[in-house]
């Protein structure tokens, strides 16, 4: 994706994905291996200090390719860009050179030393009590990273370092001493955020945190994040199901559907203007608070069932659910492609039948 192309600057984008794949094998028999496609061309930017928002149903890869991005899973295929540097290319990527037949020179595979990288990019994971190891003290599981690294060296410093992170959080600096087990669901999604922030990073992937909380304790982690990030400069990837608290969130919001994104665009543009019909879908199911608004609304109800992710339907993957389908869309992937201005979209029907 050229810069003339993604409308951003390079000094302003963080992360750069550019067809981006991550397959799973899996044994269908003694001597077959069949692969779950659960990411499928990925190719998008996060600018840096932004809310990038990734929604979907569940299975279509959300959680999977916000791990590929920071390579918790190794990626098939594609490149992923830090900043200026590369962290990861399978190669097949034009250098900018030209070999003695005047031919372009392609890169070879490339993987970062990843460790350099992991004091910039961390993660909140969803479910909070399965991420913290019971048989550590909160205090040990926050200075775990510090000790990784070697950023303290005085245990005096270790300490007054980890009871700031806690405070910092909304916890007390005595529940250091503490285990997991003793803390309730939303104290133990404040210390996984406590663990994320220990090395001071600049890019936090944010995997669903808090989908496994209670409705009253939701608002308060997002409201920290929000604070977090306008103290520290932060920059999120913020994957959910929860499209009301992804609008809040976000400055922009990439749609995912069986591996694929589909549609890409500012918060307020995609909620004012979805352009594909998968997107209309999902919004369509988002409550309003207005009880008149809320009946006059037509809700979009899509038929048959989630392909398989070991078996996706050729040409275009919605294909199969999409009310708007033609001929062509079961033979040729739709194009990624600048629809407006900075809003990206896979589809070729967009523009017809109201679309």
């Amino acid at each position: 994706m050229s810069d003339s192309v993604n409308g951003a600057a390079r000094q302003d984008v963080l992360i750069r994905v550019e067809h981006l794949k991550k397959y799973f094998p899996v044994k269908t028999g003694a001597m077959q291996k069949k692969y779950v496609q659960a990411v499928e061309d990925a190719d998008f930017f996060i600018r840096k200090g932004e809310t990038f928002g990734l929604v979907g149903e569940s299975g279509c890869g959300k959680t999977t390719l916000g791990r590929a991005i920071l390579r918790l899973h190794e990626p098939t295929e594609g490149r992923i860009t830090y900043g200026d540097q590369v962290i990861y290319d399978s190669g097949g990527f034009p250098t900018g050179e030209k070999d003695s037949r005047g031919e372009p020179v392609l890169s070879k595979p490339f993987q970062a030393n990843m460790l350099p990288f992991r004091r910039k990019m961390q993660i909140i994971f969803q479910d909070p009590s399965a991420s913290l190891d019971p048989r550590m003290t909160v205090g040990e599981i926050v200075g775990e990273a510090l000790d990784i690294h070697n950023l303290y060296k005085e245990k005096e410093a270790r300490r007054r370092r980890i009871q700031e992170l806690l405070v910092q959080v909304g916890l007390n600096s005595e529940h250091s001493n503490r285990y997991p087990h003793e803390f309730s669901g939303g104290q133990q999604q404040r210390i996984g955020i406590a663990r994320a922030l220990a090395v001071e990073p600049e890019f936090i992937v944010c995997d669903e945190p808090i989908s496994a909380l209670d409705v009253s304790i939701q608002s308060q982690i997002v409201n920290m994040l929000e604070d977090m990030q306008n103290e520290m400069g932060l920059t999120y990837l913020f994957i959910a199901h929860d499209l009301s608290v992804v609008r809040h969130i976000s400055d922009r919001i990439g749609v995912m559907y069986l591996g694929s994104m589909v549609e890409l665009a500012e918060s307020k543009e995609l909620y004012r203007n979805p352009l594909h019909p998968y997107t209309k879908t999902l919004l369509s199911a988002v409550p309003v608070p207005d009880p008149e608004k809320s009946r006059a609304r037509r809700r979009i109800m899509l038929e048959g069932e989630i392909p398989s992710p070991m078996d996706p339907p050729g040409g275009c993957r919605f294909h199969t659910r999409c009310p708007y389908a033609e001929e062509r869309c079961s033979r040729e992937a739709p194009e990624w492609r600048e629809v407006g201005e900075d809003h990206f979209a896979a589809c070729h029907i967009i523009g017809s039948y109201g679309v």
